[in-house]
């Protein structure tokens, strides 16, 4: 370590995707870049994703021939946003297509289209969805470069390491950018450096401070830091006092990630902060070990409250069932679902990390009953109201509607539940707790159009840059498609790289 340089051209804190785009980025610019890794492992949340970009306009969707474009993806982002925010949304278009084909150019980066349905039905929507996904990442092309990348989240959270076999999904988007990093000779990866204040001289940012093993560590940034280095999800403290809903144990991210301190060194030399009370939602099964397992894509059973009864269209995409539970969390946090033996006891649903019944009934996180009445008993709800909303919604199997939710209706619900209508009446009954998870949250630095970092007063903080969910999110509280956390992450960070290019460095 001691003998590690301890100057760049830029630093970049954190290794997510909006992270490792800006280094990547930076190093082929020709600029002297480090990324510094609080933890032991490269990718945080996004290395646990499926690695979905919301990156609309792009060649990408040209190839597949989706009928995505630049303009419908701007009518469908101000039929949810309005005009709010409005120079980012148009910064963020504008660049999408231009970082995609910077980063395809590179033969360590390679993206497809694979349908995953935007989140609204909305003008401007595109059936089947705009996303797309990096292509699987072939095993010997990442060699043993694969041991520096986070898992999968099923994997991380018993310490088991990658399947063999390609890596695939978030543990692909951030392998790729490590390759293409390292091929650009101008990129530095430091793990276990984790950046704890901002060092300013004569009003500018020009470099950081962190903790490693061997002690603490400053390290100086010629031209520029981004911060890309997550949000405060898993800052239970920071959380509460912000007014998060759900519980730090319960989110997504890496448990010792997320913690929030550059926002807090931001914060320190008079950065603005916005959305703090903000987060990306799930629905998220409570697990043995306290913590949760980020659940999609019903494909039976129910959704009930301490009422006993449904609140909401349980095939809703993630983030919007999550502010249906945070709407009213005395009542609905936890919720839980009720579902019975049709697929031998198992979950109804997609579940990361899911876990094994068994073990949720051995811990009590699943309770399973002969009957209803029992069920109700077992999660403390009125037996008649849980045995009348399951008929009511046996009713709606029946027939083929849900008339209370319109569970199916829409191409999202379809897309994962396929018959999303199946009666729950084949005894032994089943009931999940569910509470309120994230992926992480919302609120950050507030940003211009350039992901610099800003004063309250809207002046600029000179070499500070924040991208991710370090930075507030263009979407306010709204979460338009699979992908936009990284998809933006992704753009800004290379409007970043460009603000620092035009301002003082070699082009690319």
């Amino acid at each position: 370590m001691s003998e590690s340089p301890t100057e760049y051209d830029v630093i970049v804190v954190g290794s997510g995707a909006g992270a490792m785009t800006g280094a990547y980025l930076a190093a082929r610019a020709g600029l002297d870049t480090a990324v510094l890794e609080a933890t032991d492992l490269l990718g945080g949340t996004s290395a646990y994703s499926g690695a979905a970009c919301w990156l609309p306009g792009t060649q990408v969707q040209q190839r597949a021939g989706n009928g995505d474009s630049t303009e419908g993806a701007r009518t469908y982002l101000r039929a949810l946003l309005g005009v709010e925010r409005l120079e980012h949304q148009e910064a963020f278009l504008a660049t999408a297509p231009v970082v995609v084909a910077r980063l395809e150019e590179d033969p360590a980066i390679e993206f497809e289209w694979r349908a995953f349905p935007d989140y609204f039905d909305r003008p401007g929507r595109v059936p089947g969805g705009r996303s797309f996904c990096p292509v699987d990442l072939p095993a010997e092309q990442i060699g043993e470069r694969a041991a520096l990348i986070r898992p999968s989240v099923e994997l991380d959270r018993v310490g088991r390491g990658h399947r063999d076999g390609p890596l695939q999904a978030g543990r692909a988007l951030i392998g790729r950018l490590l390759l293409a990093l390292e091929g650009t000779g101008r990129g530095t990866v430091r793990t276990g450096t984790r950046v704890v204040d901002l060092v300013v001289e004569g009003g500018r940012v020009v470099g950081v401070r962190a903790t490693t093993p061997d002690g603490e560590l400053e390290l100086r940034a010629r031209q520029g830091v981004i911060v890309g280095a997550g949000g405060f999800e898993r800052n239970g403290e920071l959380r509460t006092r912000s007014g998060v809903p759900g519980d730090a144990a319960w989110s997504m991210a890496p448990t010792e990630a997320a913690r929030g301190e550059l926002i807090a060194a931001a914060q320190a030399i008079g950065a603005a902060t916005d959305l703090m009370a903000e987060g990306w939602f799930c629905p998220g099964i409570a697990m043995p070990d306290g913590g949760a397992s980020f659940t999609l894509g019903f494909r039976g059973g129910i959704v009930v409250d301490s009422t006993g009864n449904r609140y909401a269209d349980e095939t809703l995409p993630y983030d919007q069932m999550g502010r249906q539970m945070a709407a009213d969390p005395q009542a609905r946090i936890p919720s839980y679902v009720v579902f019975d033996n049709r697929e031998g006891g198992r979950l109804p649903a997609i579940s990361l990390p899911g876990g094994r019944p068994d073990d949720h009934i051995a811990a009590g996180t699943w309770v399973q009953a002969d009957t209803l009445e029992e069920l109700a008993g077992l999660i403390g709800v009125p037996a008649d109201a849980l045995v009348a909303s399951v008929t009511r919604f046996n009713g709606f199997a029946e027939v083929g509607h849900d008339d209370d939710f319109a569970r199916g209706d829409d191409e999202y619900g379809r897309f994962f539940a396929g018959p999303a209508l199946v009666p729950i009446d084949q005894p032994p009954f089943r009931a999940a707790r569910l509470v309120l998870g994230d992926l992480g949250t919302k609120g950050g630095l507030v940003t211009d159009t350039e992901a610099r970092v800003l004063r309250k007063d809207g002046s600029v903080i000179a070499g500070l840059y924040a991208v991710g969910n370090s930075a507030a999110a263009m979407t306010g509280a709204v979460y338009p498609g699979p992908g936009i956390p990284i998809g933006t992450g992704i753009a800004f960070a290379a409007r970043a790289v460009d603000d620092i290019v035009g301002s003082a460095g070699p082009s690319s």
